[in-house]
């Protein structure tokens, strides 16, 4: 009875949270609840945590190579892509990099950024691609806790920014992920052409810089919203979560950077030939 009074509780709960959605989402893929997104994501986790390892586990690596390299440089033309069009839906184009807030209108340009976040909310679920190839070749050391959390929060936590508050200033930080990911995903891309191409990627450190930069103006541009008097963003929870995140993430790469390239613990076997073996 109590169990049932419990779930009774929960539905009209949800009921009545699921009505604030934007109704511009209304039938669009995934977007129904966030039960396909938990699914999904769950069923990742434990394929790379305990299905795949065990599957592979008196298997050969897997021979990645082409595919790799195909599918590294696809996200980089997507990031491409996904760059262009948050520029274009509201950051080169009325932004003030301030108080922006959400524009739940039907104009081309807020229409036009709701996509843009749909499709930026979905190329996470391609990304998870990076920890499968890692299972399939016996990577299993880079499946680390900080790795699949990444990978896993990032679509879950978007789900919730689409439905709610696809644009404004929420995206700053997915603006700066594309350009970055365009960076990384060509150096993962050149990186699976093999070792006859490792002497082109002698700048690995600075694009650690680059994603410290990366966290940094993130804190930064959210942060400012609790040293201003009356901006109306209409979901202050997704600013403190961002901040939240961008804050841990650049704690975590600052660490990274000072073990891996000032204490030297963690430099790979082959960084004075720019690429690490793991990749």
């Amino acid at each position: 009875m109590a169990f049932s009074n419990l779930t009774s509780k929960a539905v009209l709960l949800y009921d009545e949270w699921i009505k604030d959605a934007d109704p511009r989402l209304e039938g669009w893929p995934l977007m129904s609840s966030p039960f396909p997104t938990t699914f999904i994501i769950a069923t990742y986790i434990y394929f790379v945590t305990s299905l795949g390892p065990r599957i592979m586990e008196n298997k050969k690596p897997f021979e990645l190579r082409q595919i790799m390299a195909f599918y590294n440089f696809s996200v980089v033309a997507l990031s491409i892509y996904m760059t262009y069009e948050f520029l274009m839906s509201g950051w080169a184009t009325g932004y003030s990099f301030r108080c922006d807030i959400v524009d739940y209108s039907r104009s081309p340009t807020a229409l036009r950024m709701v996509r843009t976040c749909w499709l930026y909310y979905f190329s996470k679920f391609i990304e998870l691609l990076d920890t499968i190839f890692f299972v399939l070749r016996k990577k299993n050391n880079q499946v680390t806790f900080l790795h699949v959390f990444h990978h896993s929060i990032m679509p879950w936590t978007w789900w919730f920014g689409v439905k709610f508050a696809a644009g404004g200033l929420g995206t700053f930080h997915a603006l700066l992920n594309c350009i970055v990911h365009v960076v990384m995903y060509t150096y993962y891309g050149i990186c699976s052409l093999g070792p006859a191409y490792y002497k082109y990627l002698w700048w690995k450190k600075y694009m650690t810089t680059m994603q410290l930069v990366q966290f940094v103006l993130i804190t930064g541009h959210i942060g400012q919203i609790y040293f201003m008097d009356d901006c109306p963003y209409q979901y202050p929870i997704f600013m403190f979560i961002i901040w939240l995140y961008g804050s841990l993430f650049l704690v975590l790469f600052l660490h990274f950077w000072y073990h891996a390239y000032t204490k030297g613990k963690r430099l790979p076997k082959m960084v004075k030939n720019g690429i690490s073996k793991d990749q």
